[in-house]
């Protein structure tokens, strides 16, 4: 398969993303495909015992949804560092152990937005929350057979939650 591309036009150019339409040419066919070009991110499936740190946010036009702390790369920043960054600002824990779990596509297909999940164990608390201006969240604590249910039932939405706990139960044989 021989991929050629080249931007047509810049669409739109926002805070969080930008769109984009291409020019693409597959196997001698071409055609036009509008790409949302989004900043990476790191999420973490942060434990306390038994129980997971969640984020309860407000998250426009969906209302309050419970996922895991996670957050945008900024330049340069790798990934591992984002997601440190990421869960003290979100909830003032730091991990003394921070793992790899999986990397997804969210949007495969029309968006080029990356996500790092790990998990972060023997976690202690170093500060308080530190919010942007348009932020709304709490933090909620809730045991980690408790979300995989929630997640089944519908109750947990959010993508990095739900591919971050089902990659760590599996893992774990949970």
């Amino acid at each position: 398969m021989i991929l050629k591309q080249n931007k047509k036009k810049k669409v739109y150019d926002g805070k969080n993303f930008s769109v984009n339409v291409f020019d693409v040419s597959i196997e001698n066919r071409k055609f036009q495909r509008e790409i949302i070009e989004q900043k990476s991110a790191s999420a973490v499936l942060a434990f306390e015992g038994t129980k997971v740190i969640l984020v309860k946010q407000n998250r426009f036009p969906h209302g309050y949804v419970l996922e895991i702390p996670a957050g945008t790369l900024n330049k340069n920043e790798n990934p591992r560092a984002c997601a440190i960054r990421e869960l003290i600002e979100e909830t003032g824990y730091k991990p003394k152990k921070l793992k790899h779990l999986i990397n997804y596509y969210p949007n495969v297909g029309y968006n080029t937005q990356f996500i790092h999940c790990y998990v972060a164990q023997e976690i202690e608390k170093i500060s308080e929350i530190k919010l942007e201006p348009d932020e709304f969240f709490t933090l909620v604590k809730i045991d980690f057979k408790k979300l995989l249910n929630m997640i089944v039932s519908g109750k947990i939405i959010d993508s990095k939650t739900i591919c971050a706990a089902l990659t760590y139960a599996k893992l774990n044989s949970i």
